[in-house]
């Protein structure tokens, strides 16, 4: 992080200590305040929102180097700002989260100990120390929905509902202050900045981005929403006027513009990797700094560049790849399916995005010449778009998915446990349950933890949080207009009527069971699941029931493929010859191969399946 020097001025602005650092002994009534106020200067007015108070330590961020103000203040140079240090691991920065409603310039948003933290849930447990110290106001908007509820909700502005970086969302400059619980000091901290705008990714000859209002997601939300649509165009696409294309589907969360793809060969700057190192300590490509330390971003330039010229060269099907935007109010996308909170997201995008892309880019424009893959919430995405439009795609191939049984909702079963947190280890016994798990098994964080943070991000399921986003998807509407909770977020307790609902709805094993005379023989053959027996979140779990389903049902059979990574982890994509930090890489290649082979196998009789492989 590059943060300018300041005046003396500027600098004591940005910190004041009502109280100062006083020597007067701690007494029992003494308390800890931060009065957080936005900038009048910014022009903001009344705001509403949630106001996230962060407090990280030198260590979170080692090496870290830092410079001195001429004032004194010393500020971080390169250790990232605390905004972006908080996660479900034990490094994370520590969190304060506070609803406001209309807060007005200059106004004080009160945080003290009886506002809910993360790890540490209460002010007075923090162990006295310096600290770097920031806010952010993550700001919400009024909707009035089609059901007749109004919510306030953080509209997604073109990042992908990433709070730190959300454009418009206001925060301070961090600043080291020592802090003690045991005094009572206020710790003032100003706004005063705003994050820019996110500038639009380009076109390129290969790379379309289109953007579409869709009528049935404005008619629910009460206001213009669009879905968005990155399509790359096959190779001959100019040169072939008459040729009519399949359509490959790739799920995944929001991205700007697609990715494993690169125009350009790799910058001779980059470092060589170490394929020995990366496969020992970053073995899924998503371990952050262990990656680049060893080369792993040279690794990403070889592989996209590798593709590009796949896809441009000869021999490759000629297919349109479409990558779908759709992120909203409560997460990064929307899990592609109608849902009581988020609205008929599965009808936008089957019944006026893809026909959209398809009229506008030459498709087939039939079931059999489509087929969907992804994984993790992609991997979910895609299953459960094949099993609710069963005629209109034609192969499903889904990597480590989220649950996609209940039974398996990661390490707890919603139908059968009465609580989320705990194993039930008689009167004398509770056990954790986890919720990430590393390489070799380690737990690194629990399921109460993760939901902990959840709930200091963001109350009424708004922390844009992965338990949150479950829910928001899955749950019907609560009387105050938000999503009904599957357990309380700070004990666990299940409500297993919330539960029940899932059940018919989204547990798609179960509607799979349910169903199987109709959905059965416009399934068979359609479905490939992929999942690493190590995955980091567990979700092999939900696998499990669906093989046992897919497997031994018949009348038809479903003639599906299940596979398992024997020590892989999230996310196994079904290629066992390399670890996932390089098979995640070719996910393109290998799934549009299969996908052209599935087509010309199943294709009706008169259907085109030589056109398009010139």
């Amino acid at each position: 992080m590059n943060l300018a020097r300041r005046s003396p001025r500027s600098a004591a602005a940005l910190l004041t200590l009502i109280g100062g650092c006083r020597a007067a002994a701690p007494s029992q009534n003494a308390h800890l305040v931060f009065a957080v106020t936005v900038d009048p200067a910014l022009g903001a007015g009344p705001v509403e929102g949630r106001v996230l108070l962060f407090i990280a330590a030198d260590e979170h961020a080692k090496p870290a180097h830092f410079s001195s103000d001429p004032a004194g203040v010393r500020l971080a140079a390169t250790m990232p700002e605390p905004r972006f240090l908080t996660s479900d691991f034990d490094n994370t920065a520590q969190m304060f989260g506070l609803d406001v409603d209309g807060l007005k310039p200059g106004a004080r948003a009160v945080i003290d100990d009886a506002t809910l933290g993360y790890p540490i849930e209460r002010l007075a447990g923090l162990p006295p120390g310096k600290y770097w110290v920031q806010a952010l106001l993550h700001r919400y908007e009024t909707f009035h929905r089609a059901d007749g509820k109004t919510v306030k909700l953080p509209m997604d502005r073109g990042e992908g509902q990433q709070w730190a970086s959300a454009p418009g969302n206001l925060f301070s400059v961090p600043v080291e202050v020592t802090l003690d619980p045991a005094r009572s000091d206020t710790v003032a901290i100003t706004l005063t900045k705003v994050n820019p705008p996110i500038e639009p990714a380009r076109d390129t000859k290969y790379v379309k981005h289109l953007r579409l209002k869709s009528d049935l997601l404005s008619k629910f939300w009460g206001r213009d929403m669009y879905l968005g649509a990155i399509v790359v165009l096959p190779e001959g696409y100019d040169t072939h006027p008459a040729t009519r294309y399949p359509l490959a589907v790739y799920q995944g969360h929001f991205q700007s513009t697609v990715n494993g793809w690169r125009e350009s060969p790799p910058a001779a700057t980059l470092p060589p990797y170490n394929a020995d190192s990366i496969v020992k300590y970053c073995p899924n490509g998503h371990e952050g700094n262990w990656c680049t330390r060893f080369g792993y971003d040279r690794v990403l330039a070889e592989y996209e560049y590798g593709f590009f010229k796949e896809w441009t060269g000869p021999s490759f099907p000629r297919v349109l790849m479409l990558t779908i935007q759709h992120p909203n109010p409560y997460y990064d996308d929307s899990y592609a399916v109608n849902s009581a909170n988020l609205g008929p997201y599965g009808d936008a995008i089957n019944q006026e995005l893809i026909p959209f892309v398809e009229k506008t880019f030459r498709g087939i424009g039939q079931g059999w010449a489509r087929a969907l893959y992804g994984g993790s919430t992609g991997g979910w995405e895609v299953l459960a778009t094949q099993v609710f439009y069963p005629d209109r795609y034609n192969g499903a191939y889904t990597s480590c998915p989220d649950p996609i049984d209940f039974h398996g909702y990661t390490t707890v079963n919603v139908y059968e446990d009465d609580n989320a947190y705990w194993y039930d280890g008689g009167p004398f016994r509770r056990s954790e349950r986890p919720a990430h798990r590393d390489n070799f098994g380690h737990v690194r964080a629990t399921t109460r933890q993760a939901n902990l943070r959840e709930l200091v991000l963001g109350t009424r399921t708004r922390s844009g949080g992965q338990y949150d986003v479950w829910e928001a998807v899955f749950s019907p509407v609560g009387d105050d207009g938000y999503p009904k909770r599957i357990w309380d977020k700070r004990t666990g307790a299940i409500d297993h009527t919330v539960a029940d609902y899932w059940k018919e709805h989204y547990d798609l094993v179960n509607i799979m069971r349910r169903d199987w005379t109709t959905l059965g023989p416009r399934l068979r053959g359609k479905i490939e699941i992929y999942a690493g027996s190590h995955d980091n979140i567990y979700l092999t779990n939900a696998v499990y029931y669906a093989e046992d389903f897919l497997t031994k049902v018949r009348n038809p059979a479903a003639d599906a493929t299940i596979l398992y990574g024997p020590k892989n982890e999230h996310c196994f994509s079904g290629d066992s010859t390399a670890a996932n930090a390089f098979s995640r890489l070719t996910y393109h290649s290998r799934f549009i191969r299969k996908m052209a082979a599935h087509w010309t196998a199943t294709a009706p009789a008169g259907a085109d399946v030589k056109s398009w492989r010139y």
